[in-house]
């Protein structure tokens, strides 16, 4: 039978269950990376498994999120990482090195492997061709510890690319347009397959580009065929040995299919506040611009840096613009500064910046008041850039680049500039800022832990009676950041949950928290797509520690579904849709029998308020309501019941 790229790889890593969509299965994991704004809840969850060494073949511990130093807390947390990382044989990659998805792209990323991470972006990965999943780091310290990763069955949703792009057209625009076509949920349950004659007119870093992207359409991942591109990319990092062609089978059968000819696309724009509000260049603009930013895990590489350079080459920045770029490794930003490419960026005007997430998370960088910010990141969800009223568009480098000099959001074909094409180079392996484990026992070294860091929250078994009052009655799309705001007050608090608490859900309703302390236990009501965004398990941790013992909602983003359960939280969804709007706060909710209940095809919820009852669907596996009735993973693999 002809099978997709995706199915062939997660058949050959397949250990446990049928490659049925639908069905669960446990598969090898080759690889897993961390960052460090969920790092260190991930060591200090690998430490509780009291294991020795990692399971995996490499596993890499990335600073760089958390970079901004202006207290001992971020210190202190990468201390911590690195000490555990050294006790289990992780690499460690030093604040400076870049961001963990292009760092692993250029360094560790192999055609046809597996890797895990505690980053939804993770899927990056899949431009290599990769199956590369970002997840919740509790699962992601599961997999370090036994070397594999369950998860249910995804269909392959196939792309199928014709064409070649256009000048001023680029992989930024191909994701967009596809997002426009199936929106933030319509890669829910699926795998993205990209296929066609169309994918060797993309380099890797264009096809990295719709992968990392691909996390805003929720999928589980998204990958690219191995071929001669792979190949040229792999030896420009000194890497040739690691490749191996790849590719679906001609015949290969899609549970879904989306065409796109990539001559007919045009530069976009996804505007606030959402990946999927996208519309083309010119129908949003001209638009006066404040800030230009450059960077992120999605267009920082040195192709993408390099036309932004040719771009600004001898021209002036507008003066109503701040323009900064963050290059995604210290190895392009040597190359950078060898070329002269880095001199002409900074000679027209761009603030140059550390190697790292920065402005993409809200560390750093934040647009003024009301202001509109161009970026080519992944996410624009209000108030995520660090200012609660900004206006911010995603757009491609190229984009990016011709507005800052003319000031409005601008289309480069209309600029009368033409992009040269980016010749190929050479990045000799450089390893100054990664630390490889020593080979000393586990005993040897001690770990270093400052006073910020507290210990994670644990859940209680299932009991026989679960009733809560409803805290919170929350929209659709409502999002990670939502949940659990990260920007840089609160970054430097990801190993202090109880510090995090107090500002759990503040974006939404700032007496959250204090109604979930006068409640006890809590339940929060939830719209389509709950939990979209970030892998983030503090959006699971915070709420746990608030009390929270359930959630209903009509639909549930992946990682977010994960990371409740992982934390012993029911995630359950709505029988009938239309009783969302039943609910008002305060009302008792009541589920008699859960531990029996958790079994069955539906739970009935018994609101003691108005004494009306409601069904919801809890739709678990197997390992799913085993760790439901031990009260988190970490519970169930202690034997707890």
């Amino acid at each position: 039978m002809a099978k997709t790229l995706a199915y062939k790889i997660l058949e050959d890593h397949l250990k446990e269950g049928r490659l049925v969509p639908g069905e669960e299965i446990t598969i090898k994991m080759d690889q897993t990376l961390t960052q460090d704004s969920t790092g260190t809840m991930v060591y200090l969850q690998l430490e509780a498994m009291d294991v020795e060494k990692v399971q995996t073949e490499l596993s890499v511990a990335y600073i760089d999120h958390n970079t901004l130093q202006t207290g001992f807390e971020n210190a202190d947390d990468h201390a911590f990482i690195r000490s555990v990382a050294a006790r289990h044989g992780v690499l460690f990659s030093k604040p400076g090195n870049g961001i963990c998805h292009q760092v692993h792209l250029e360094n560790f990323g192999v055609p046809g492997k597996t890797l895990l991470g505690s980053d939804s972006h993770t899927p990056t990965g899949g431009g290599l061709g990769m199956i590369a999943i970002g997840a919740g780091g509790l699962d992601v310290a599961v997999a370090m510890a036994k070397g594999v990763y369950s998860l249910t069955v995804p269909k392959v949703l196939g792309v199928h690319l014709t064409g070649k792009l256009a000048p001023w057209v680029s992989a930024k625009d191909v994701i967009l347009h596809v997002l426009q076509k199936l929106s933030v949920k319509g890669g829910v349950g699926k795998i993205v397959e990209y296929f066609g004659e169309g994918v060797s007119a993309l380099s890797v870093t264009d096809r990295a580009t719709i992968t990392n992207m691909g996390a805003e359409l929720g999928a589980t991942t998204s990958v690219f065929p191995s071929d001669e591109n792979t190949r040229i990319y792999l030896a420009s990092q000194g890497r040739e040995s690691d490749y191996r062609p790849l590719a679906a089978d001609p015949d290969a059968v899609y549970d879904e299919l989306l065409e796109v000819d990539l001559s007919t696309l045009e530069p976009l724009a996804a505007g606030p506040h959402s990946p999927d509000n996208v519309k083309s260049v010119k129908e949003y603009g001209p638009l006066a611009v404040d800030q230009v930013a450059i960077g992120s895990c999605t267009n920082s590489s040195y192709t993408d840096l390099m036309k932004v350079a040719a771009i600004l080459k001898g021209k002036r920045v507008h003066e109503n613009v701040s323009l900064v770029i963050a290059p995604g490794s210290a190895k392009i930003l040597r190359k950078l500064a060898e070329n002269g490419a880095l001199a002409d960026m900074i000679a027209a005007g761009a603030r140059v910046i550390e190697c790292a997430c920065g402005p993409c998370i809200g560390m750093g960088q934040s647009p003024k008041s009301a202001g509109v910010s161009l970026r080519t990141f992944n996410r624009n969800f209000k108030g995520r850039s660090g200012t609660k009223d900004a206006s911010v568009y995603l757009v491609s480098p190229e984009t990016a680049a011709i507005s800052a000099l003319t000031g409005v959001l601008t289309d480069g074909r209309d600029s009368g500039f033409e992009l040269d094409a980016i010749a190929g180079e050479y990045f000799p392996q450089n390893e100054n800022l990664i630390i490889r484990p020593d080979g000393k026992a586990k005993a040897e070294i001690p770990v270093e832990m400052g006073p910020n860091i507290k210990p994670f929250p644990l859940n209680e078994p299932l009991g026989d009676v679960l009733a809560a009052d409803v805290v919170l009655h929350a929209g659709d799309n409502i999002t990670t950041d939502d949940i659990m705001p990260s920007d840089s007050r609160l970054l430097p608090y990801r190993s202090n949950i109880p510090h995090l608490s107090n500002y759990c859900f503040e974006t939404i309703d700032t007496g959250f928290p204090a109604r979930c302390k006068a409640a006890d236990k809590g339940v929060i009501i939830g719209g389509d797509n709950y939990g979209q965004g970030s892998s983030r398990e503090h959006a699971a941790l915070a709420p746990l520690y608030l009390g929270i013992r359930f959630v209903i909602a009509k639909s549930f983003a992946r990682i977010h579904r994960s990371n409740l359960i992982n934390s012993g939280i029911l995630p359950l969804v709505f029988e009938d849709p239309a009783d969302y709007d039943s609910f008002e706060l305060g009302q008792r909710l009541v589920i008699e029998n859960p531990r029996e209940q958790s079994g069955n095809e539906f739970i009935t919820v018994r609101n003691e308020t108005t004494g009306k009852t409601f069904r919801v669907i809890p739709n678990f596996s197997e390992q799913e309501r085993e760790m439901i009735l031990a009260g988190g993973k970490i519970n169930m693999m202690r034997g707890l019941k």
